[in-house]
């Protein structure tokens, strides 16, 4: 006889092609999560016709739609920057959990292999930008051998892959990933340029990681483990995340003399549950943001358990 397995119910702010795709990854996928509902703004949304689809309400009333409703506990953001500033004031306020896709930093910044358990009791986590989810892990994965003075990272991506939400965030993406690799990576310095790539047939998602050791000299054989470590990580939640080649070394002139450069080049291949296989940079930010989900809701259920057991003990 199968046995009941508890769910924490979720919701989904944002109908559009994000909001989409991770719809279809949490009904693939659903773990410790049970999504009820999809909110959008607009009446004819096609994203609201693919919920509602698949046997998921929906509804045009936005974030009012998820306050009425108070068993809803997470709220995945997949909005806007500017949205999500209101958005999580009244999330907030209402005692559920915020999940944010956009760059608007209302919370810490996480990524899932790095730092998520040192944030399971904030009411609000930030997924930063594609490119920091892409990138991120690996500035981390050298900076916890050897202290990384810089780092840059250069993120390309499919120019049909960037829809009004990425373009209308630009700057807060360049702005958010840069001090991603700060805080979250370690580095000392950061610097985060996006490209949009108008190839046909789209490319998928390339970034290129450029680093400065603090030393020049280094334990290469221990950031390679390092970074293979970080980056079977990562695939165990993107399995389309994979180097291009091993790390660079490489010594380069400067005005203060040789300097060791590290460079590393990863490409992202969506999972094409809803979204192109091309559109990694999208992919990676609904993945990260279901496992993020995942891990919030069995802290939530196991919180619950251990209550139920004290009142019964």
């Amino acid at each position: 006889m199968d046995t009941f397995q508890p769910k924490v119910k979720v919701a989904i702010l944002g109908s559009g092609n994000i909001g989409s795709d991770l719809m279809y990854k949490i009904l693939r996928q659903p773990g410790h999560m049970e999504l009820t509902l999809l909110a959008g703004i607009e009446p004819q949304s096609e994203g609201l016709t693919r919920a509602r689809n698949v046997g998921i309400r929906a509804s045009h009333d936005g974030i009012q739609a998820i306050l009425d409703d108070p068993t809803i506990q997470i709220v995945f953001d997949a909005t806007s920057a500017y949205a999500h500033v209101r958005h999580a004031k009244a999330l907030r306020d209402a005692g559920r959990i915020a999940i944010d896709l956009t760059p608007a930093a209302r919370g810490p910044y996480v990524v899932p292999p790095v730092n998520l358990g040192a944030h399971l009791d904030a009411p609000n986590v930030n997924l930063i930008t594609c490119g920091g989810q892409a990138t991120i892990p690996l500035v981390h994965a050298v900076n916890r051998v050897t202290p990384v003075e810089y780092a840059e990272m250069v993120s390309t991506i499919a120019s049909k892959s960037a829809g009004p939400g990425t373009r209308q965030n630009i700057d807060e993406f360049t702005f958010t990933t840069a001090r991603g690799m700060e805080v979250i990576g370690g580095a000392t310095r950061g610097k985060a340029i996006i490209i949009l790539n108008p190839a046909d047939p789209p490319i998928l998602m390339r970034n290129t990681i450029y680093l400065l050791p603090a030393a020049n000299e280094v334990d290469e054989t221990e950031i390679v483990e390092s970074v293979e470590q970080m980056v079977a990580a990562v695939q165990e939640y993107v399995p389309g995340y994979r180097l291009k080649n091993a790390p660079v070394f490489d010594y380069r002139d400067t005005p203060t003399g040789k300097r060791l450069m590290i460079a590393m080049l990863l490409e992202v291949t969506g999972a094409g549950d809803y979204l192109p296989e091309y559109a990694g940079n999208l992919d990676i930010m609904t993945s990260a943001a279901r496992q993020v989900g995942e891990v919030f809701a069995k802290k939530l259920l196991e919180t619950r358990d251990r209550r139920l057991s004290f009142r019964t003990a």
